[in-house]
């Protein structure tokens, strides 16, 4: 259910794949996602850092950054004088659950909805402030698209990895700004694809 895939700079940095409830569950806290995104953001940054850029005290941060850490979320980067900043372990992450283990499939379940949280407020914050004063040339360019369809589970999870590669053209471009055209922002993409369970499964011909 929950996948992130960030093109922030890799550095070697390896994917994570994993359905394990013990390490989902150190995720699945709505404070715990802003911070990670955060550093996603940031690159590296220190438990003050991160406070000031989610609006929560260093002290708090501090305590769910080392939590991250010991579920192999973040780690420490190189030290900077005196402050000593985080840093992601993976270049992106697949959290979808062991369909076998309700554990798995609840905490997947969970993690997914804080993300889908976190980017539908980042969503309205720009819509609502940037959007009608700065969009401009970028309006063609940002949309909300909604769609409904009838599919199977098999055309359903096609329809997520092409999804998921949308992105990969853009690849290095966070590492290195030569590759990045002139003009360019970064930018996000949010997409969910979900069954109706309310409503009855086509029957067998």
């Amino acid at each position: 259910m929950a996948e992130e895939l960030h093109e922030q700079g890799d550095h070697g940095r390896p994917a994570l794949r994993t359905s394990d409830p013990a390490v989902l569950r150190a995720l699945a806290h709505p404070l715990r996602v802003e911070i990670l995104a955060a550093i996603d953001d940031l690159g590296e940054a220190t438990a003050t850092q991160v406070a000031e850029r989610i609006g929560d005290t260093p002290s708090n941060c501090s305590f769910h950054l080392r939590t991250l850490a010991r579920a192999g979320f973040i780690e420490r980067a190189e030290a900077q004088g005196t402050s000593k900043p985080w840093r992601a372990v993976h270049r992106e992450r697949d959290l979808r659950p062991d369909p076998n283990d309700p554990e798995s499939l609840r905490s997947s379940g969970t993690i997914g909805a804080l993300y889908v949280q976190h980017e539908a407020d980042r969503v309205v914050r720009f819509l609502t402030t940037q959007g009608a004063e700065l969009m401009g040339e970028w309006a063609g360019g940002t949309s909300v698209t909604t769609g409904t369809f009838w599919a199977t589970p098999e055309e359903l999870a096609e329809v997520t990895e092409q999804i998921r590669r949308l992105s990969e053209r853009f690849a290095g471009r966070s590492d290195d700004p030569a590759k990045r055209p002139p003009g360019s922002r970064k930018a996000y993409l949010l997409a969910t694809v979900n069954p109706d369970f309310e409503l009855p499964a086509t029957p067998e011909a």
